[in-house]
């Protein structure tokens, strides 16, 4: 068992909301021991709205994963968070210009760079971690997904698409930052371009395009990039359900089997988690137990101590 990890300077990325197509920026900071992952807002010296990383802030999960705190809400958060618990970064605080997270490339990689960039500082804490003992699975028609009991964490993922090019794929991820900064991270967002319409109807992926989203056409693919994968598409999946997991608070040691599901299903299995306490067991808890779960829950905006911001982050 490790200690608990955070970043050891800041760093920046801007660009544009996937779905809302606006402007978009991120700092990803710092945070003391038993933060975990908090997003922030700053409108002046005094005022800072915050949000944890738990699903007790869960928003809509219709096409991503959304967060809210009051008035305080952030869209497509999965691919932070997932570069973070794929990194096993424990505490950060990121904060945000805008309501989302930018788009970049549409996988993780822009975000694990921005983790290697700042470095990596052991904390003085150890690591608490979630084990699993008895199986918990949630379902919906044909979809589901598992968690069992596990010497370590891993995931298990299966999808099928009727495309030439997706078809069923499956996927097994040994949860280490090698393996995912490998063999995740780099999978892109992917969609189908006769959805594409609907989805501009309902005011989604305004800010999709093909140098953020895999687009498939009804035999091949539009992008002129060929595939970073051959099955790029199930380890995106993967990426996602690394991200939703994180709602958490805490890393899970248990083996994860997921069958054509979402974020939906991915929140889901997380909730379920939390409603059957019989079915885990806290290591290296202290003194919190089993209500340290959700780090951050009972946050104080006045524990928040973020740095000058560069100009450059506030440029556009």
């Amino acid at each position: 068992m490790r200690h608990q990890q955070t970043l050891e300077t800041s760093s920046f990325l801007s660009g544009i909301g996937l779905h809302s197509g606006n402007p978009a920026s991120i700092a990803i900071h710092p945070a003391p021991v038993n933060t975990g992952v908090v997003f922030v807002m700053k409108h002046d010296a005094d005022q800072i709205q915050s949000c944890p990383a738990g699903i007790s802030f869960l928003g809509q999960t219709d096409h991503c994963t959304t967060l809210q705190a009051g008035d305080f809400g952030i869209q497509t958060v999965e691919h932070v968070l997932s570069a973070l618990a794929g990194l096993e970064i424990d505490n950060a605080y990121v904060e945000l210009l805008g309501t989302e997270i930018p788009a970049a490339d549409g996988s993780a990689t822009p975000f694990v760079d921005m983790v290697y960039q700042s470095g990596i500082l052991t904390q003085d804490v150890s690591r608490k971690y979630l084990k699993i003992v008895q199986p918990i699975t949630v379902e919906d028609d044909h979809r589901s997904i598992s968690v069992l009991p596990s010497a370590l964490p891993q995931i298990t993922y299966n999808i099928d698409f009727p495309h030439p090019l997706i078809q069923q794929q499956e996927y097994h991820h040994f949860c280490t930052p090698h393996e995912y900064s490998k063999n995740i991270a780099g999978a892109r967002t992917f969609a189908f371009q006769k959805e594409v319409e609907f989805l501009w109807s309902r005011g989604l992926g305004l800010g999709g395009s093909l140098h953020n989203t895999v687009v498939f056409s009804d035999t091949g693919l539009v992008n002129d990039e060929d595939l970073r994968f051959s099955d790029e598409c199930v380890r995106h999946k993967i990426l996602d359900l690394i991200g939703d997991l994180s709602l958490l608070g805490v890393p899970v040691i248990g083996h994860f089997i997921a069958k054509c599901a979402g974020h939906a299903l991915h929140t889901q299995l997380v909730q379920a988690i939390m409603h059957n306490p019989d079915k885990w067991i806290m290591l290296n808890a202290g003194e919190t137990g089993k209500d340290g779960i959700l780090n951050g829950k009972n946050f104080c905006n006045s524990m928040i101590h973020l740095p000058e911001l560069q100009p450059a982050f506030h440029a556009f």
